[in-house]
């Protein structure tokens, strides 16, 4: 007999909330006030849910949003960063960003973008299968106007999932890009009206919940060259992202960028 072990999380402090609708896992963050930035406890909630949702035979789907209207995600969250906390799952760490960008699930994951999704933000939205965004929506990764890269894996995902000469100048120049603009690009799969993107996202879930749900999870895996649950693709490039994030974190650049940003000035580039 299959069972449900997934037990909803309704409290509206909690920093993550987990609602099935039928068949369909929904998670939404739920830090707007921080604008949905990434704590630990964020991750765990996700992440755990995640790993229920792989395992729960009656799930077949799983949206991802943010709540409120302003920001899907603003990336980690730096408070928790300055007081020297991680923003990883406790005991999981290796889940990645988010209890979720090395997280893989056979289930398909879609996005419900909601607002801006900068840094960290648009890297859970290329972790994803399926791209829905509000039409005020934007995506970026400013991660270089700070002295710091995309290290959740934007280096490596955006170049793979856009043209590569734009996927270029949004990471050497950090600016942001519409939701038109990724609909045009092929980023996103749908462009929603301001308020309905949960509606929106949940109605693509369901289209995919009626198919033969072993058919969707062979497929997935398939066409992402998964062995042993990993990406085997990704496994190289992992390892060139965290080489490299931690040689820019410990240079004077990666020090200045949120100093520079705290005190609203100019940063000045050492280049060391």
């Amino acid at each position: 007999m299959c069972s449900n072990h997934i037990e909803p999380t309704t409290s509206e402090e909690a920093d993550a909330l987990v609602e099935r609708r039928g068949h369909v896992l929904l998670i939404t963050i739920n830090r707007p006030a921080a604008r949905n930035a990434i704590n630990a406890a964020v991750s765990a909630i996700v992440g755990g849910a995640l790993v229920e949702a792989e395992n729960d035979p009656e799930i077949r789907v799983v949206v991802l949003t943010g709540a409120g209207d302003k920001s899907f995600c603003a990336g980690a969250d730096l408070k928790a960063i300055s007081r020297g906390e991680s923003v990883h799952a406790p005991g999981n760490e290796h889940w990645g960003f988010a209890g979720f960008v090395k997280n893989f699930i056979s289930k398909p994951v879609i996005a419900a973008v909601n607002g801006a999704a900068l840094g960290g933000g648009t890297e859970l939205a290329l972790t994803a299968d399926l791209i829905v965004a509000a039409e005020s929506s934007t995506f970026g990764l400013p991660e270089v106007k700070r002295g710091l890269i995309a290290g959740a894996g934007g280096m490596f995902r955006l170049p793979a999932q856009i043209p590569q000469r734009l996927a270029m100048e949004m990471m050497f120049t950090g600016d942001p890009i519409s939701s038109a603009k990724a609909l045009e690009c092929g980023l996103i799969n749908q462009v929603a009206a301001d308020g309905s993107v949960v509606e929106a996202a949940l109605a693509l879930a369901e289209r995919i919940a009626v198919n033969a749900p072993l058919s969707v999870q062979a497929s997935k895996r398939v066409a992402y060259g998964v062995v042993g649950g990993k990406r085997v693709d990704e496994a190289q490039m992992w390892e060139m992202s965290n080489a490299e994030w931690h040689s820019v974190l410990s240079s004077e650049d990666a020090k200045e960028g949120p100093i520079a940003f705290a005190e609203k000035r100019s940063p000045i580039w050492k280049a060391c």
